[in-house]
């Protein structure tokens, strides 16, 4: 005899609301976390193909263009994200500045190793250039290098935010805490999943609470499947 296996049937209304863009080519998403883009701490808690890295270029250019600050550095785990960050023509979507990033700028796609991107991050620093990307691995050393004062006035926008950790033995979390306490720069997280798979927690309490949430859950990420709904695909959740 074949033993049943209790589930839930749920359905979605997939009317494609979470892939419909505003006047300025933002999706639901983008359009709920610019809304927030004068806050000094953001975190944004949005599933994958969402759109959090085109929200990002949304909130960075108004803050270089209207909120003052001097440049943005976008912070990813690995050199192949950094392709999620490349040039995006985002006035030809009804908004007013397009995402441009010099080549020489994008260190996850130059060659060497991170001693030598440290120096490229110093010289950054020191440009008019306004958009920088690299891995966590190098922006760790170069605050180690350079102090975080040499960051002041300027955006830091950190990417699978859920690789920093409370824990003072993690280094990019150490250096948050040490921005914070400075309090002169503009700091964007950026995570699909604010957990992780050990005990400690992503943000103290007290550093956490300064943090404005943006969240978009999994099920406003799905309404925007309407070509499932075409399909006739629900989905099976297992109790």
């Amino acid at each position: 005899m074949v033993k049943s296996i209790p589930s839930v049937s749920v359905s979605y209304a997939q009317n494609g609301t979470s892939t419909k863009s505003n006047e300025y080519g933002m999706r639901v998403m983008q359009e709920r976390a610019f809304e927030r883009r004068g806050e000094q701490y953001l975190l944004i808690k949005s599933p994958p193909a969402s759109g959090k890295s085109r929200a990002l270029m949304f909130i960075a250019l108004d803050k270089l263009h209207n909120q003052g600050l001097k440049q943005a550095i976008v912070v990813v785990p690995e050199k192949s994200i950094g392709s999620s960050f490349n040039d995006e023509p985002l006035s030809k979507f009804g908004f007013e500045y397009d995402w441009t990033i010099p080549p020489q700028w994008n260190l996850c796609n130059v060659p060497g190793g991170d001693d030598g991107k440290v120096g490229a991050v110093g010289r950054f620093l020191a440009s008019d250039d306004r958009v920088l990307v690299c891995t966590h691995a190098t922006f760790r050393f170069a605050v180690d290098k350079l102090g975080v004062e040499a960051f002041d006035d300027r955006l830091i926008a950190i990417d699978e935010f859920h690789h920093v950790s409370a824990n003072p033995d993690n280094k990019l979390g150490a250096h948050l805490v040490e921005f914070m306490a400075r309090d002169k720069t503009h700091i964007v997280a950026m995570t699909g999943s604010y957990f992780r798979g050990d005990a400690d927690p992503v943000l103290r309490p007290e550093d956490e609470d300064r943090f404005t949430k943006i969240t978009y859950s999994y099920y406003e990420q799905l309404e925007g499947y309407a070509w499932l709904k075409a399909l006739g695909i629900n989905y099976e959740f297992y109790k």
